[in-house]
């Protein structure tokens, strides 16, 4: 009995073809949610059966995500090279993409395989279409389909910080492509985010050696010089830039984006509001630095439409616009929004001057920016207080469940007393900041408890202003801080403990 049971269950166990089924009812009935999941599950269960890779592929690039249909066409592809509805597929697939020669040579294939087949007229539509348009493209703007995915299949390593990977492979597409230049531009940001930046210089050069005028080289040097903080070089190349009037949108987007980007803010609103003026329907990036340069450049209206259509394309941004953390009382001349400023306390040598970047960069309209940079800010690398305060800036819950995270908060709320009393910050502010944050550190190594925030807060202030202006009572500052002079006093003693000790 036990024997006949176990063979009824393995022999209902569903294999792929099963679920390929449900998924094509599914998308009978037009339940195409119910037919993702059911031809996803033949797909995992069947991963070699041709057909149902096309299909699900089909339903796939129906939903809009053309890399990844091509990538289960592709391999239908090869498993099944004479399948004719899926070279169809491959043809239609390539056409979404914009590669156009790709998409004719499959379509092609389809006419001399099946002339009388039922897709026959649909292959032909494509070769008008592609005959039609082939000619306004140049070849570096069509390149073949197998370069395209494999430099697309870069970036988005890229993306996820995964730079050895994708160096690897577009070092092979150079090789193989000698003149795509395209590849060797991404290549070049791949090296310089890994630190080989000679590597990277030197084949932006090469770039503009053998493709003079080159603008998405010409704009990645202006980064580098800029990130490397080679004032002349940048200063030279962006006068050259400021020249250069393209008429494609791709090389638009780029120069606005490079000019957003270092800090020119003005022309860089100038390129991308052009953009949107003709029609150019952008991806996140540019609504990013379209919002980005119109608030810098004193455009608010037309900042908070563009990152409206950002948060529609990427709803994970809401809440993340570039003014949403400036104070009302901020300027934009203040320090929290000075980025060379924030950068240079972010990657500082010492940790007290890391923590107060961290501290002001959740007052700052860079911060989005700033966090998003690949190599500003590795998280694994900081301590436990330096990772308290950028949580904080990011907005962070924070639960408390040891005496450290109570004394945390406390010091928190002291920070934020005395940036209360000294925002926007001015360079003396600064000052007092860094003087602050060198004791709030040695005190939280110490396990101290912050007990008191307003008097901590006058006490360092207090410690702050006396050393440097005649004329500073405790009275005074007791008074601006709600508290008695004893009370100042006591926590003044207290601080002092935590100064650094330096040997003779």
């Amino acid at each position: 009995m036990h024997r006949n049971i176990d063979k009824k269950i393995i022999s209902f166990i569903p294999d792929g073809e099963f679920y390929y089924q449900k998924g094509i009812k599914a998308m009978q009935r037009e339940r195409y949610d119910d037919a993702h999941k059911y031809l996803q599950r033949a797909v995992e269960l069947s991963p070699n059966d041709p057909l149902i890779l096309m299909q699900y592929g089909i339903l796939i690039m129906e939903e809009g995500m053309f890399e990844e249909a091509y990538e289960i066409l592709a391999a239908a592809h090869g498993i099944d090279p004479q399948e004719e509805d899926i070279i169809f597929y491959l043809a239609e697939v390539h056409a979404h993409l914009g590669l156009l020669r790709d998409a004719k040579i499959y379509a092609e294939k389809y006419i001399a395989l099946a002339p009388d087949g039922p897709l026959a007229d649909d292959s032909m539509e494509i070769i008008d279409f592609a005959e039609q348009e082939e000619d306004l493209f140049d070849d570096e703007e069509m390149p073949d389909g197998e370069v395209y995915f494999l430099q697309e299949k870069a970036r988005r390593l890229m993306e996820g910080g995964l730079f050895d990977e994708a160096i690897e492979i577009l070092e092979s597409v150079i090789v193989d492509y000698p003149e795509f230049w395209a590849a060797y531009n991404n290549l070049a940001l791949a090296y310089f985010y890994v630190g080989k930046i000679d590597q990277a210089k030197e084949l932006l050069y090469e770039v503009l050696e053998k493709n003079k005028g080159n603008i998405h080289a010409l704009c990645n040097l202006a980064v580098f010089y800029y990130y490397q903080k080679d004032k002349e070089e940048l200063d030279s190349l962006l006068e050259l830039l400021l020249k250069i009037k393209p008429y494609q949108f791709i090389h638009r987007y780029k120069l606005g984006a490079t000019f957003a980007l270092v800090g020119k803010h003005k022309e860089a609103y100038g390129w991308l509001r052009s953009l949107k003026k003709k029609g150019f329907e952008g991806d996140a990036g540019y609504y990013f630095w379209l919002a980005h340069s119109a608030y810098f450049s004193g455009n608010e209206t037309a900042a908070k439409e563009a990152y409206e259509k950002l948060v529609e394309l990427d709803p994970s941004k809401a809440g993340l616009e570039p003014w949403k953390s400036v104070q009302e009382t901020s300027g934009v001349d203040s320090f929290e929004q000075d980025r060379e400023f924030l950068l240079s306390k972010i990657m500082n040598k010492y940790r007290s001057e890391r923590l107060l970047g961290f501290y002001l960069l959740g007052k700052s309209a860079h911060k989005q920016e700033i966090i998003s940079h690949p190599k500003y800010i590795d998280v694994e690398k900081l301590s436990v207080i330096e990772q308290l305060f950028l949580a904080n800036s990011l907005d962070y819950e924070f639960t408390l469940e040891t005496e450290f995270d109570h004394s945390f908060m406390r010091a928190l709320k002291t920070t934020n007393i005395m940036y209360d009393n000294y925002k926007p910050l001015d360079k003396q502010g600064t000052h007092l900041f860094q003087m602050w944050f060198t004791l709030c550190e040695v005190a939280l190594s110490r396990s101290y408890d912050f007990r008191n925030p307003d008097a901590l807060a006058a006490a360092a202030d207090y410690m702050f202003q006396s050393s440097r202006y005649k004329g500073v009572t405790k009275t005074a500052i007791a008074r601006t801080y709600g508290i008695s002079v004893p009370t100042l006093t006591k926590y003044v003693h207290t601080l002092m403990e935590f100064l650094p000790q330096f040997s003779e």
